[in-house]
């Protein structure tokens, strides 16, 4: 008597692994370091916007204030962003289809340039 088959394993999430043949692993792979390099940079943005916030610079309180919410809200939005980008990649690569532009990368220069401008004039202002 033959042993059953394995039963294939349940990949979370089922709507990007259900989908397509399986890639070569060298892409996925390469896709989840883009994932986690924007995890890094959504805790990079935290850390900012928290010692903006945290720190006795002499900075205008309220434009400090402003660029610590924005660095922050940038970082909570980082990590969602990446993993649309990831589940969009990952999607096309199962489906042999090119890959999807980027579409996160303008909003977050975009957001970290008025930081920077914020971070500015609270210098020139203080």
């Amino acid at each position: 008597m033959d042993a059953p088959a394995p039963r294939p394993r349940r990949r979370f999430p089922t709507w990007v692994y259900a989908t397509g043949t399986e890639p070569d692993a060298r892409f996925s792979l390469a896709n989840e370091r883009t994932f986690l390099a924007w995890a890094r940079t959504a805790l990079a943005l935290l850390a900012g916007g928290v010692a903006l916030e945290a720190l006795d610079l002499p900075i205008e309180p309220r434009l400090r204030l402003a660029a610590a919410v924005l660095l922050v809200a940038l970082g909570v939005l980082a990590p969602v962003l990446a993993w649309v980008g990831w589940a969009r990649a990952e999607r096309a690569m199962r489906r042999a289809e090119p890959l999807p532009a980027p579409s996160a990368f303008g909003l977050l220069v975009v957001g970290v340039a008025a930081a920077g401008v914020l971070v500015l004039v609270g210098l020139v202002l203080a």
